[in-house]
């Protein structure tokens, strides 16, 4: 079996590093790009370009109907489905652009599974209505918005959705080949299409969990007793961020979509 490269970064030792990993290489962070997009909303409210408790209708063609408000989308209590429907088997989240993103939107209560507040969901599809929101109330694409209101800020630079070829880092498939990574660069980015140097995502986790650079915790961040943290994982690659109330984080990245061990020695560097 082939060793899986492992990037760990931590407060608590020196940057650990196994199997061809590099942690200035752009990487897949998956869902890691949730709290950056919850992050946005909350930097937008801030400001007073919109309200956490904004009807979804405001911003998009949503039904009148629906209550779903940006608060809920942050917070996966939408009501609506962990993924959109009609996902590509091979390349899911290929087919599904911003026309794809604007129909569902349009029958957005043939969708919901449930009231919205009434109960968590955890819900890619959630987050890349709440990413078109944004866009829309912005006034500019997502990314660029991300960029002005939030990377900017925290002086980030490592953090995209089209890192150069030459940077990438990928798993590696049969003799050796680069795996060929899902397409997100469509409607699910703001849910989990993101890439950043492993420095560039541990940059991130300490300025917004431990240092609080832009205020508090955006709600999208996961909570475990004294712990805030995040995952992602994608077809190759799995993340764990995690930060603790006395200050102690860590940052764990590994060319493989195996989420739960990737989170486990998460846990587990913090423990020790």
């Amino acid at each position: 079996m082939r060793p899986v490269p492992l990037c760990v970064l931590s407060s608590s030792a020196p940057p650990h590093v196994e199997h061809g990993h590099d942690p200035e290489r752009f990487v897949q962070i998956g869902s890691l790009t949730k709290p950056l997009t919850g992050t946005l909303l909350v930097r937008l409210a801030a400001e007073g370009v919109l309200a956490l408790d904004d009807p979804l209708e405001r911003f998009l063609p949503a039904p009148a109907n629906t209550g779903i408000t940006l608060r809920h989308l942050a917070a996966h209590t939408s009501g609506l489905p962990r993924l959109p429907p009609g996902l590509n088997r091979l390349d899911p989240y290929a087919p599904f652009d911003a026309e794809a993103l604007d129909a569902l939107v349009r029958r957005l209560d043939t969708l919901t599974t449930a009231p919205p507040g009434e109960h968590e969901e955890y819900s890619n599809f959630g987050y890349a209505v709440l990413g078109s929101a944004l866009a829309a109330a912005g006034g500019a694409p997502y990314e660029r918005l991300l960029g002005e209101h939030v990377l900017d800020p925290l002086g980030i630079r490592d953090v995209t959705s089209t890192p150069p070829p030459q940077r990438r880092l990928v798993a590696r498939g049969l003799f050796g080949r680069p795996v060929r990574p899902w397409t997100m660069t469509g409607a699910i980015l703001p849910a989990g299409g993101l890439w950043a140097t492993p420095l560039a995502a541990s940059q991130l986790l300490t300025s917004l969990l431990v240092e609080r650079r832009l205020g508090e915790p955006a709600p999208s961040w996961q909570r475990a007793g004294r712990l805030l943290w995040h995952n992602g994982a994608t077809k190759d690659a799995s993340v764990f961020a995690g930060a603790l109330e006395d200050g102690a984080w860590v940052l764990v990245h590994r060319l493989s979509g195996d989420a739960d061990t990737t989170d486990k020695i998460g846990i587990e560097t913090l423990k020790g």
